[in-house]
């Protein structure tokens, strides 16, 4: 009985805060604050996704979601070695830092020019605009993780016998893990918060090129399909990464 009340409970906790925003939309609308043309009611919105279901908005979601997916994978595979060589190495961070933040600090959408002269238009220009929004913030997080990472269990590690490979393999690979996870979160968060302005690039197809077009005939109602559309992807990618985290790096509850 009290399992039961501790999920409802939960549930409730989780739908309440979507149930706030559905009637502040609602109450926004009918305030008169703002045109009611100007906020299409959130049944509308809804509405529209059916419509749009029925015809391009599941090619759009697979085209937008298979750019972030090779553009984060791209990302992290070249931060994890970058930021681990950074965080483990005290003179190289000092060394590169003010590069890495210097080109942290870059907007995406200002290199597009640039892409388009090297990349042409391409899906090639997509990905790499994706990829240097994941690669940097995966580095940022992979290096003040990995810095952080206390020497006292290489010194135990050292004591005990263990030889460099072996402290490798089962100390600091299994200490990274947590950071690389990390690391995936924030480059998904970062490559959708992206993908606008990467499908601005000629993009035919994709939640990015729906809201573009949207936006030349004012169709409001499918400008707001394509947000939430992207919203919900990144919710269900991050909670399955939430999800794996939990499992991948249970050892840490058991230890603490």
């Amino acid at each position: 009985m009290q399992t039961s009340s501790s999920t409802l409970k939960r549930t409730a906790l989780i739908i309440a805060p979507w149930l706030l925003i559905v009637g502040f939309w609602y109450g926004l609308r009918a305030s008169g604050l703002v045109n009611p043309a100007l906020v299409p009611a959130p049944h509308l919105v809804f509405a529209k996704a059916l419509e749009l279901a029925e015809g391009r908005l599941w090619q759009d979601i697979y085209m937008s979601t298979q750019r972030v997916f090779i553009g984060v994978t791209l990302g992290v595979a070249a931060a994890v070695p970058v930021g681990f060589c950074l965080g483990w190495y005290k003179g190289l961070r000092t060394f590169i830092d003010p590069v890495i933040n210097f080109f942290r600090a870059l907007p995406p959408i200002a290199l597009i020019p640039l892409v388009i002269v090297y990349f042409g238009i391409g899906e090639v220009a997509k990905t790499v605009i994706l990829f240097y929004a994941s690669f940097f913030a995966g580095v940022i997080v992979m290096y003040e993780g990995i810095a952080q990472i206390s020497p006292i269990f290489i010194k135990v590690s050292r004591t005990l016998g263990a030889s460099d490979l072996e402290i490798f393999g089962k100390v600091i690979i299994p200490l990274t893990i947590p950071h690389i996870l990390t690391a995936v979160r924030v480059a998904l968060g970062v490559a959708w918060a992206t993908l606008v302005a990467s499908e601005l690039i000629a993009a035919q197809q994709g939640l990015g090129a729906l809201i573009q077009d949207a936006s030349s005939f004012f169709q409001l109602d499918i400008i707001y399909v394509g947000i939430i559309c992207i919203g919900l992807i990144a919710l269900l990618m991050d909670l399955a990464l939430r999800a794996a985290t939990r499992r991948l790096v249970a050892w840490q509850d058991r230890i603490a």
